[in-house]
């Protein structure tokens, strides 16, 4: 679960993270880098296709500045996996939400 977010931190499980992340349910996945800072392309995330998963729940940002480019919504959305990008704050409350009644992962970008 994600216990706190504030613009550049969240605390998932008891442990601060200050940087993007990844979290899957058996693990996080510290520091995600994408090819282009502020969008997400397949490739950011091809490695979340063959988790299995049934929700991914992007946070676009404190300001929601990031964008997710189509081909990732369609990627997921071929492999039958809700995909739902929202500002971080918004997102993290949906993630805990959802955390508790489907396989979520979730994708975070802690700034802007």
């Amino acid at each position: 679960m994600i216990e706190n977010y504030k613009f550049g931190m969240m605390v998932v499980d008891g442990k601060k993270y200050t940087a993007d992340l990844i979290i899957l349910p058996e693990r996080v996945i510290p520091s995600w880098w994408r090819k282009e800072g502020h969008s997400v392309c397949a490739e950011d995330l091809a490695d979340l296709l063959n988790e299995k998963i049934e929700v991914l729940v992007i946070g676009t940002g404190f300001m929601g500045l990031m964008k997710v480019h189509p081909e990732v919504r369609a990627a997921f959305q071929a492999k039958g996996t809700v995909l739902l990008a929202e500002k971080t704050s918004q997102a993290v409350e949906t993630f805990n939400k959802l955390a508790l009644q489907k396989r979520t992962a979730g994708a975070f970008h802690l700034t802007c």
